[in-house]
């Protein structure tokens, strides 16, 4: 069985130096900015080429966190950020907006690891990021065991899987909850955590989107074999005792140590009632369930103490040979070698003995002392020459020039290359004013007169449904495990006549690809730059959904070709979730896919359930009929029905035809603010 990596996380400095003592073989981290844990300590320019040096010298590998949406005027931040990785030797960097990606691609040669905020879900969605460039995909925590073995079975990109942390309730990446309760996006690594406070389905747990940590240590061998090549540990905002128990809890599992001891510490330094493995096992509902009780926070000063012994020294990885040349009216000369690598220091020239001349016994006892380092000697040899003085302090200064050159030379990576890439892009223009789309749940709610330019239906529609219509299909966002239903139909839509599809993420754009539809990057595929419309121009899409999180002042300076158009009115998806909240009080036969969910304030938010998928919907739409002037230059609006009745759906269009000001309960949404 091929041994998997264990990647660990480092939010601060004292992290990484507890994961790389405790044994890990990669570290990921960030930047102070553009990565998706922005409240954690981070790491400055000379912090992190530090990081990359004790990465290097401990044998383990340092992936950069550069996996959150940037906005154009962040471009020549991404640019810095390439550049610093470039320059302090970072091994790979982990990538969730694809123009990120691109820019990454065009600027520099290191190797790029699709974050789990791609939302890649299927064989499907790999494809595509290994066609972008990627060589590692970070697959969902949400997959069972079945799907990972699909994904690990249908490509040679490296699979990378969570398999100890904090769970989120929401699919990664298609989450908007509290970039729209208080501006704090997720997408941008500064969630607020707004599911853990009490939202309540009826006859549930009172915290229905709050999930324990996950826990996958149990089963790490079987995930070996399967063919996972990195265990990844979440927790840049924890601290390093909970780093340096994780990891070692890991390397145990993984040994077949099976040692309770070390588990237990885990659970006690940090957990959320407890932990799960409930989407892997398929044992999805309430058992998955929990939050930060008493209980949890006080446990983890029993365990302190004795965690931080895991990481107090550093260990001695490397057997050293030294050799250690003596003689008279020459300075004094030691090598040291390790691992095919071999540094040498000078030191003083000898003088005449007085009394006590040095010998190898003397100068092998002050080789013995690599206390603080990562060498341990191996063996000694000497030519002294007799009747020479050397001191002990002397002796000493060359074993630590020495070790620390011979370091040095193992920190050393061959030398990534950047190329300064600022290819203007023609400013946009738009054919006219925005064409109206309406997307709706369901046939029912179409109006007989729609009078719009292009009608969606999901495709649980069917296909004679929407050719009918002659509307677009949408694709559902999870597709965990569906590819080969969702290809079957929508080949059936396709033979019905239907032409365009609309994709929110990777695994979608393929399949209609596979099956002769035009691409439109629709609702989760989170585009915020020019550069990601140039990247999905490029592989094909026809048009483009901007992110419902970009305000329209700077959706309309975005450059390129490529259709887009904005979110002007709806109940936004707040999450994409596997695990449905209302499962905690009921069966899926009692709720009949629809339901709510309520907040501490008594709000009430909608709750749909399609394919295998349940989304949970803003507590009122987002109304932007009286500000179309705010999106001119733009190509369409998405007028986006779910809980409507037709009458209410055609009040709306017949509002947007008319530019009729809002009534009634509604947001603005972020059109206006955008998000931090």
């Amino acid at each position: 069985m091929r041994r998997p990596e264990i990647l660990a996380p480092a939010g601060s400095p004292d992290a990484l130096t507890a994961a790389l003592r405790s044994g890990a073989d990669a570290v990921y981290l960030g930047t102070q900015t553009l990565n998706a844990r922005r409240g954690a300590a981070n790491f400055d320019e000379d912090a992190l080429q530090r990081a990359a040096y004790l990465c290097h010298v401990y044998g383990a590998k340092l992936y950069l966190t550069l996996n959150t949406l940037a906005s154009d005027a962040e471009t020549q931040q991404v640019r810095s950020v390439l550049r610093t990785a470039v320059q302090c030797g970072v091994d790979a960097l982990i990538v969730q907006d694809m123009g990120v990606a691109r820019m990454a691609r065009e600027s520099c040669d290191i190797a790029l690891h699709a974050s789990t905020q791609t939302s890649v879900q299927t064989p499907a969605g790999v494809l595509l990021l290994r066609e972008a460039g990627f060589t590692r995909v970070v697959v969902p925590r949400e997959l069972e065991r079945s799907e990972l073995r699909e994904i690990c079975e249908s490509t040679d990109m490296e699979i990378e899987m969570f398999v100890h942390g904090a769970l989120c309730m929401s699919v990664s990446g298609q989450c908007l909850l509290s970039a729209v309760f208080g501006g704090r996006s997720g997408n941008r690594g500064l969630c607020a955590q707004p599911c853990r406070l009490p939202f309540a389905s009826r006859g549930g747990t009172g915290h229905d989107l709050s999930l324990k940590d996950l826990s996958l240590l149990r089963h790490v061998r079987e995930l070996a074999a399967i063919g996972v090549d990195s265990l990844k540990i979440e927790g840049r905002m924890k601290r390093p005792e909970y780093v340096a128990a994780a990891v070692t809890a890991c390397k145990a599992a993984l040994d077949g140590a099976g040692d309770d001891a070390i588990f237990d510490a885990l659970r006690s330094v940090f957990s959320r009632s407890g932990f799960t493995d409930g989407y892997y096992t398929g044992n999805r509902g309430v058992s998955m369930f929990g939050t930060r009780q008493k209980e949890d926070v006080t446990a983890a000063s029993g365990v302190l103490n004795d965690l931080q012994k895991l990481y107090a020294a550093v260990p001695g990885k490397y057997p050293v040979r030294f050799s250690l040349i003596c003689r008279a009216g020459e300075p004094v000369r030691l090598t040291a070698e390790s691992g095919g690598f071999q540094a040498q220091a000078v030191g003083e020239i000898p003088a005449p003995a007085q009394s006590r001349a040095l010998d190898a016994a003397s100068a092998e006892k002050q080789m013995q002392k690599c206390g603080g380092t990562l060498f341990y000697p191996a063996s000694f040899d000497s030519d002294i020459q007799d009747g020479l003085f050397l001191p002990a302090s002397a002796l000493n200064a060359l074993r630590r020039d020495a070790l620390e050159a011979l370091a040095q030379r193992m920190a050393q990576r061959p030398a990534h290359l950047f190329t300064q890439t600022e290819t203007a892009v023609p400013a946009h223009e738009a054919a006219g004013e925005p064409k109206r789309y309406a997307r709706f749940s369901d046939e029912a709610q179409i109006p007989r007169e729609p009078a719009v330019d292009k009608v969606i239906l999901p495709l649980y529609c069917g296909a004679e449904t929407i050719a009918r219509h002659a509307a677009a299909v949408e694709i559902p966002r999870g597709l965990f495990g569906q590819t080969q239903q969702v290809r079957a139909e929508l080949l059936r839509c396709r033979a019905c006549g239907v032409t365009e599809a609309v994709c929110g993420t990777a695994d979608a754009f393929v399949l209609a690809r596979e099956c002769g539809l035009v691409p439109i990057m629709g609702f989760g595929s989170n585009i915020f730059n020019t550069q990601s419309l140039l990247e999905w121009q490029t592989r094909g899409a026809a048009g483009a959904l901007l992110s419902p999180e970009l305000p329209l002042s700077a959706a309309r300076t975005l450059g390129g070709a490529i259709p887009r158009g904005v979110f002007a009115y709806g109940r936004l998806p707040l999450m994409l979730t596997r695990n449905c909240p209302q499962r905690n009080g009921k069966t899926c036969g009692e709720c009949r896919r629809t339901g709510t969910l309520t907040d501490r304030k008594g709000v009430s938010f909608p709750i749909e359930c399609r394919s295998g998928c349940a989304e949970i919907l803003n507590s009122r739409p987002v109304y932007l009929a009286d500000k179309q002037r705010d999106m001119a230059g733009l190509d369409f609006m998405l007028l986006y029905f779910t809980t409507e009745d037709t009458q209410s759906c055609s009040d709306v269009l017949r509002a947007f035809r008319e530019g009729t000001p809002p009534e009634g309960d509604f947001t603005r949404g972020l059109a206006f603010r955008g998000v931090e």
